[in-house]
């Protein structure tokens, strides 16, 4: 008779790189695979303990000398839009919502190339080709969607889906057992005005509550950085710090954390870490 004992997930540590978030940083990631039958348990367990899903990957920042990277969810229950916010809505009410299985277009990578030459030239995704493309929207081995907002150009004919419909956003969202995480949004970038950004995440904070689930993941903010200022500006945000999810506050409260004590040696780190629990191997019955 043969018997198996569970394998616990192993986790690493990646080479320090530079910090693409603060200058003069450097930045290392803790992270495990994602994989087999345990993969959505594991996923679920682990975003509710500020880890974020890369394709096939689970990781979160691991800084030697700093923990300014701070994931963030919003509390659907409490949330209540700014007045820009319902002006975000307002303005991009006209879009149409799709939901589909993660699957990558050729419309969606001509939008992506746009939105990186236009955005992020300079990031770490900039030379990002077709093939690693679909490989981002497509290796996911947790339940995943890829929602596609599109408009119909003014005086076009109605229509089935694709007949004269014209992509402006796209994003990736895992479903998690407490909420909706989004992994990676990109849109048109002529339409900056229009905050397809921001309108985004409301209209996934609208879809949570219509399916009660409680959170929406926006994955890091990160205190000092320019580029995620816009997740502060979010009402009833959520920030993961020292072992709990706490009310963001002030936000000019979060400093960077720069000195090496202040932040747990990676043993202790792991240590720390919530598992899911495994179930027991299936027993055919005689």
């Amino acid at each position: 008779m043969r018997h198996s004992l569970p394998i616990a997930p192993q986790f690493y540590v990646t080479a320090p790189q530079p910090c693409p978030y603060l200058q003069g940083q450097s930045e290392r990631k803790l992270f495990t695979a994602l994989t087999g039958e345990g993969a959505r348990a594991l996923n679920d367990t682990l975003s509710k303990q500020g880890f974020r899903r890369s394709q096939n990957v689970l990781y979160r920042p691991a800084c030697s000398e700093c923990a300014a990277c701070l994931s963030a969810r919003i509390r659907v229950a409490d949330f209540e839009p700014s007045r820009s916010q319902r002006k975000s809505l307002a303005r991009n009410g006209h879009l149409n919502r799709e939901a589909t299985s993660p699957w990558a277009t050729d419309e969606q990578f001509a939008l992506f190339r746009r939105y990186l030459d236009s955005r992020h030239a300079d990031g770490g995704m900039a030379d990002m080709d077709v093939f690693e493309f679909a490989a981002m929207i497509e290796e996911t081995p947790v339940r995943s969607r890829v929602i596609e907002y599109t408009e119909k150009p003014e005086g076009s004919p109605k229509g089935k889906r694709g007949s004269g419909r014209k992509l402006v956003a796209v994003c990736l969202t895992d479903v998690l057992d407490d909420g909706l995480s989004l992994v990676y949004s990109f849109y048109d970038p002529d339409r900056i005005k229009d905050g397809l950004g921001t309108y985004m995440i409301l209209d996934h904070i609208a879809l949570a509550r219509q399916v009660g689930l409680p959170y929406v993941y926006l994955g890091y903010w990160v205190p000092g950085s320019a580029k995620m200022d816009y997740k502060a500006r979010f009402g009833a945000l959520e920030v993961y710090r020292d072992g709990e999810w706490r009310a963001l506050g002030d936000p000019a409260e979060h400093g960077q954390q720069p000195h090496p004590l202040s932040v747990r040696p990676i043993t202790e780190q792991v240590a720390a870490i919530t598992l899911p629990p495994v179930e027991p191997p299936h027993r055919p019955s005689r």
